[in-house]
């Protein structure tokens, strides 16, 4: 089990790596978290839903995501309450004192799906969530030292070298387990190092000596990451620095809520395109060629703060314009006439008029529709493939211009009557070239004809499999395994 000084350190790249090349090396391995804290989710073959990174860690090993991958997923829906989602279904809402008080009740399914797991592999690479340095949340703990003490499991820990302050990270850590956490830990791992590894001097040695614990890898910093899926709403904070900046200009409202955001990856890896990721405060760019409106953990709250920011006057302004408008699963939803939760599904019962481009409204009822599926984009003819993940159904005249053809024949989403506004809940679409292509021409632009998105993404897992077999002891590594 991978466990980490802090949030962020580069947890779940490291277990996507060592997933990609303990399989390479011919093992049997899968991922597992056993509690996570995402709005970027997955779905899985079995029409479950677990965070996007154990997606990614499952593609690693050349093998499909499976529920029981990420047995809690707390999906956050506000400053203080999420959706639980167990063994990839939506088991209820709680606060995060209600969290605590039900966290002991989850430790037998989490478990239960280690147990699974375990049994069909080699070795189970095991990611912590946040630290377990973080005492105050100790008691019932399923996350980190709970579940591994829970489990008979050995420990390593991560550290970020990038933030600074990473060996009082280290000593710290150690400092604030117990001691029975302490016997569990077999080492660490320094990642994100920048420079001349000798400048390190002697602070190993004087780690190993108020610790124990010697070093398994010092890993340099791997810009490629930025390439794969990201899961953490803190990797938007680096979104724009890290994407190139094109002639063709796609602005997207930073919601609060907004999830499932690398629907957004295959746009941004485009020379031509500059992905403007709009934060609280600054206005739609005016010479934005489309406005994209990204899915939503919470689709009234997120439609509530849009309008706070002015963004839909911003919306409507551009329209008027004559500029472009996409809306992807909640986006889609606020750009109809309606939105209505009388069930209280998504927070407290209620509606709200929606943005008004779209003749659709949408109701939100109990009973989450989670399907990977094929679909056909009627617009180009194009094949695309993607996951449906959102409550509630959208229905109005304009479904009778849909957006997409999906493989069992349904159809989804729709478009206004001159094709500038369209919608479709389809998440994932952008990931195939020939249809990113033909959107990325029909806004004016010029896609890169060399660019194979899902090809490139197995490119940098590659590099990133031999990145860590170069400075991680891999080979100790999986004698900690096997040894316990």
């Amino acid at each position: 089990m991978l466990q980490g000084t802090g949030s962020d350190v580069g947890k779940s790249l490291l277990v996507a790596g060592l997933c990609r090349a303990l399989t390479k090396r011919g093992y049997r391995v899968r991922p597992f978290k056993p509690q996570n804290m995402a709005n970027n989710a997955a779905v899985t073959a079995e029409g479950g839903e677990i965070g996007r990174a154990q997606a990614l860690q499952a593609r690693a090993c050349g093998t499909a995501p499976a529920a029981d991958m990420n047995p809690v997923l707390l999906k956050p829906q506000s400053e203080t309450g999420a959706q639980i989602v167990v063994q990839g279904r939506v088991f209820g809402t709680a606060t995060a004192l209600e969290y605590r008080d039900l966290k002991p009740r989850l430790l037998p399914r989490v478990l239960d799906s280690f147990a699974r797991l375990a049994a069909a592999a080699d070795i189970v690479l095991v990611e912590g969530a946040g630290s377990p340095a973080e005492i105050n949340l100790r008691a019932g703990d399923i996350a980190n030292m709970g579940f591994a003490e829970a489990a008979d499991i050995p420990v390593v820990l991560v550290g970020d070298i990038d933030r600074g302050g990473v060996l009082a990270a280290l000593v710290g850590t150690h400092a604030l387990l117990a001691l029975s956490e302490r016997a569990r830990l077999r080492g660490y791992i320094i990642n994100k190092f920048r420079g001349d590894p000798r400048l390190l001097g002697g602070a190993l040695a004087a780690v190993e000596e108020r610790t124990g614990l010697p070093s398994l890898g010092i890993v340099p910093f791997f810009p490629a990451a930025r390439e794969l899926p990201a899961e953490d709403g803190v990797a938007l904070d680096f979104y724009p620095a890290a994407r190139p900046a094109g002639r063709l200009r796609i602005a997207v409202p930073r919601l609060p809520r907004i999830a499932n955001f690398d629907d957004l990856d295959p746009l941004a890896a485009e020379a031509d395109v500059a992905l403007d990721l709009v934060p609280s405060g600054r206005p739609l760019p005016a010479e934005a060629d489309l406005v994209l409106l990204a899915g939503s953990k919470a689709t009234l709250a997120d439609l509530d703060d849009l309008r706070r920011e002015g963004w839909d006057i911003d919306i409507l302004a551009h329209r008027r314009r004559g500029g472009r408008v996409l809306g992807l699963c909640g986006g889609y939803q606020m750009l109809g006439r309606r939105i209505a939760d009388p069930e209280g599904i998504e927070g407290p019962p209620g509606e709200a008029p929606g943005l008004g481009l779209l003749e659709v409204e949408t109701v939100l009822r109990a009973g989450k529709t989670l399907r990977e599926t094929a679909a056909t984009e009627l617009a180009t003819g194009a094949a695309v493939r993607g996951y449906e993940m959102h409550v509630g159904a959208t229905t109005g005249p304009a479904t009778a211009r849909p957006m997409l053809r999906l493989a069992d024949g349904r159809l989804d989403g729709a478009r206004s009557e001159d094709g500038a506004v369209a919608g479709c809940y389809l998440h994932g679409l952008f990931a195939a070239d020939a249809f990113r292509r033909a959107f990325i021409a029909s806004l004016g632009g010029a896609a890169d004809a060399a660019l194979a998105y899902e090809a490139r993404i197995e490119a940098v897992l590659d590099a990133l499999a031999a990145h860590l077999e170069r400075h991680v002891a891999v080979e100790r590594l999986v004698e900690i395994a096997h040894a316990g």
